[in-house]
């Protein structure tokens, strides 16, 4: 069942990466990003790692896509307007691109280790206490250093909000 699940989801991923891609209209990129972040959760969830999953749906299924769905219709994005397409990205795109596609799977099945084959649940690593306690203890600093980094960002929103009103 959990492979069944996991291939599900895998596809819907993918599929609605290639959707927010291939959209003309931002918000319905906007809303496919949502169902990319929401098959994520659940392919966490199968791992075992329930905190990192509830925290996708929460900070970027919710909060982030709300911020990106304000940004876009702040800016009154319409749709994108189809240009034309150059004869080299025609004629060559298809080829290179697999071209490309062989030589990272080449690569990956030469330099990588073999891997084990993945257990669904067995990582108990996930929980809040475990990420609480490797957060606060091992990487304290990193942790602190990035919330001065959004300190500053959001000083810098305010301040640059506030001098286009006046």
């Amino acid at each position: 069942m959990d492979t069944f699940l996991f291939i599900v989801c895998a596809i819907v991923s993918v599929g609605c990466a290639v959707n927010l891609v291939l959209q003309k209209h931002p918000i319905s990129s906007a809303l496919s990003l949502i169902g990319v972040m929401g098959s994520l959760a659940v392919l966490y969830l199968l791992l075992g790692a329930e905190f990192i999953a509830m925290a996708q749906m929460i900070v970027y299924g919710g909060a982030v896509m709300v911020l990106f769905i304000f940004v876009i219709m702040l800016l009154n994005a319409g749709t994108e307007k189809t240009s034309a397409k150059s004869w080299f990205a025609q004629i060559a795109g298809f080829p290179l691109l697999s071209a490309f596609v062989a030589l990272l799977a080449f690569l990956i099945k030469v330099v990588l280790p073999p891997l084990h084959p993945v257990e669904f649940g067995s990582w108990v690593g996930g929980t809040a206490e475990a990420i609480g306690m490797l957060l606060f203890t091992k990487y304290l600093l990193p942790f602190e250093v990035t919330s001065v980094l959004i300190l500053i960002a959001i000083i810098g929103a305010v301040v640059l909000a506030r001098k286009e009103i006046d």
